[in-house]
């Protein structure tokens, strides 16, 4: 049994180091922070083509069973792709898509739209994305306000889910609404008639969505799951989003604390590199000390969260991770940002690029605060259980 579990630990990172090594060539060939300047801005917030590539390379069916065209993998293997993406600031919406909107549908109970859809994620014929959240800081899966009246053949929706995540050019939603009382989650086309998407700038350059649903008509044949089931899903998703949403944190955290030190080693100051001044040094140790700390926490939970016994377990590993790689990232990319001096502040700096980042990944899903009072408030049912 022993050397079974020793091969297979073995069998694993091999995998893994392949996998890493697929995606940095990736990164070297295919994208770079002067992809990332172009798209800023502009509604194709990503390259269609560089989306296609990365199905073709299976990243996309990750978290995708093998029975629907997937490799069956998990968030660890996901969060070896997320973490080298971000990197280079890839935009395309890895974590929206691939993860959020794929959880929820593979989590739900419709296999008909299993079968029909998920292969075609894979394939990166079609880009969903999960949309949720209502109103500002309402980050996890709070009761919806969006209604959903059942009609002979389906519903009617009507209300609003902001702060969409990939919206720009996804082809369809997963939409959260309440029917009956009860959580219910839908499949709907980005076509739908009723549906209006209105895009709202980020400060890193991306977009959100705000879908307005206005007598929106959808078939019982787009119910992707209703009931424990729908909430289960949904909750699920965003743990999911906000661990993979980490390793992107930690991605940024890594390349601007790379950035910091090459300039540190070749800006002179009174004849000498800066790099050589003890107090920058110190900062310097300070910030690769935070990386160090939220990569080990990054590589244990993304280990355990698939696996995790109940929901209040992945919540609370969810939000344990995703407090620490916030703080890090933002704390590395802010003082990047001095350790630059006064170039740091200019827009034609990459360093910024990678501050501002920071910032809107650090907020997605759930601010450090907001996760260290859920984790807080878990531990304490737990500890009283």
């Amino acid at each position: 049994m022993m050397e079974r579990r020793v091969s297979r630990s073995a069998a694993d990172g091999t995998q893994r180091a392949l996998l890493a090594d697929s995606v940095a060539a990736f990164t070297v060939r295919g994208t770079d922070t002067a992809r990332a300047r172009r798209l800023i801005g502009t509604n194709d917030e990503y390259d269609c083509a560089a989306w296609r590539r990365m199905a073709e390379l299976g990243w996309l069916g990750i978290l995708v069973p093998e029975t629907h065209g997937g490799l069956g993998l998990g968030l660890p293997e996901m969060g070896i792709v997320a973490r080298s993406l971000a990197r280079a600031l890839a935009p395309e919406p890895l974590v929206a898509s691939a993860v959020m909107a794929t959880t929820a549908l593979t989590a739900g109970g419709s296999e008909a739209l299993r079968r029909k859809h998920l292969p075609r994620i894979v394939a990166g014929e079609i880009a969903p994305v999960l949309a949720w959240q209502e109103t500002a800081g309402a980050w996890d899966d709070a009761s919806p306000t969006l209604r959903a009246l059942p009609l002979e053949g389906g519903y009617r929706l009507n209300g609003v889910k902001r702060f969409i995540a990939g919206a720009s050019q996804a082809t369809a939603f997963l939409v959260s609404a309440v029917a009956d009382a009860n959580p219910v989650l839908f499949w709907v086309a980005r076509d739908t008639t009723g549906a209006r998407l209105e895009l709202e700038p980020l400060a890193d350059g991306r977009q959100f969505g705000t879908l307005t649903l206005t007598d929106a008509l959808v078939s019982r044949e787009h119910v992707i799951a209703r009931g424990p089931q729908a909430a289960d899903a949904l909750a699920r998703a965003l743990d999911y989003g906000a661990a993979v949403a980490s390793a992107e944190l930690c991605g940024v955290a890594e390349r601007a604390f790379e950035i910091s030190l090459d300039y540190l080693k070749t800006r002179v100051q009174f004849g000498k590199p800066i790099g050589s001044f003890q107090a920058l040094q110190h900062r310097a140790v300070d910030l690769y000390i935070q990386k160090e700390l939220a990569g080990a926490v990054l590589d244990q939970v993304l280990e355990a969260l698939g696996d995790a016994p109940d929901a209040a377990t992945r919540a609370a590993l969810a939000s344990r991770l995703k407090a620490r790689c916030s703080d890090a990232a933002l704390r590395v990319t802010r003082e990047a940002i001095q350790l630059h001096g006064a170039i740091g502040f200019t827009d034609d700096c990459d360093i910024g690029l990678y501050l501002k980042r920071a910032l809107v990944l650090a907020a997605w899903l759930g601010s450090a605060r907001q996760h260290r009072r859920r984790y807080a408030a878990l531990n304490s049912v737990n500890l009283e259980s």
